[in-house]
């Protein structure tokens, strides 16, 4: 593996996002703060403890991982959209480097960035109020593989999309109202029994659960499932790339 061509796309994209930091760390960071606000403040001053845990700092692991999620899929998308775009995604194709180097240099960059948004996230969260976090290594590991999953996915969706607009379909229309039904806010258990059998078939449930529980010990499914879903979504993105690479889909057109 050529270190120095991996690190060259790393590197480019990080520097995009220096180049947008407004767009790429500060927006993220400001629009959940105002949750925090809205949620934490104002709201959860009137609502009781969540597992004896209070409200404002029971939605903490859910901000940061809707956060994550929607920002590991527009990094990704973009990364590798705007080569297609502009056409200098065959110099890329054309290079003596393999399929895996390029996507370890895109999907590393930007899960490194959503990464840094989320760990930002948890800094600034400190002002507005105390937590803890009980299984620091769980607490990486679910970081770590939530942003490289989903930075995969968008990967996916930057090679499938025909547009600027379709980059912001997946994101807006589907993972944000995944994230807020997925228990960001509240706790699955809050729901009727019916309503609680149908949420289990969100994916986020699980990603917000097992985050939350490195936090504070509690869960709404058990730290296995939420780790085996993560796992088999980790290893479908995987076989999807592999399989867009063997076959040229979308890169070679």
């Amino acid at each position: 593996m050529s270190i120095n061509s991996v690190a060259a796309i790393y590197k480019f994209e990080l520097a995009r996002a220096w180049r947008t930091i407004g767009q790429t760390i500060a927006a993220p960071v400001v629009s959940t703060c105002l949750y925090f606000i809205v949620f934490g403040s104002a709201i959860g001053s009137r609502m009781g403890e969540i597992g004896g845990v209070s409200y404002a700092a029971f939605i903490i692991p859910g901000l940061v991982m809707m956060s994550l999620l929607t920002q590991s899929i527009s990094n990704a998308s973009f990364g590798i959209f705007f080569p297609r775009f502009t056409g200098t995604i065959f110099e890329i194709l054309s290079a003596p480097i393999s399929y895996f180097e390029i996507l370890l240099g895109y999907v590393g960059a930007a899960a490194s960035k959503s990464i840094i948004v989320g760990l930002i996230i948890l800094v600034t969260a400190r002002i507005f109020v105390d937590y803890e976090i009980q299984h620091p290594f769980w607490m990486i590991t679910f970081l770590f593989l939530t942003a490289t999953t989903f930075s995969l996915f968008g990967f996916i969706l930057g090679i499938v999309a025909n547009g600027f607009d379709q980059l912001q379909i997946v994101p807006l229309m589907i993972i944000t109202p995944l994230a807020f039904l997925g228990g960001t806010f509240y706790s699955i258990d809050m729901l009727p029994p019916f309503w609680q059998t149908v949420t289990l078939f969100n994916p986020v449930v699980y990603l917000v659960s097992g985050f939350r529980w490195s936090f504070y010990g509690i869960a709404d499914v058990s730290i296995v499932t939420s780790l085996g879903m993560i796992s088999l979504f980790l290893v479908s993105c995987v076989v999807v790339v592999w399989r867009i690479f063997a076959t040229g889909y979308r890169l070679k057109d």
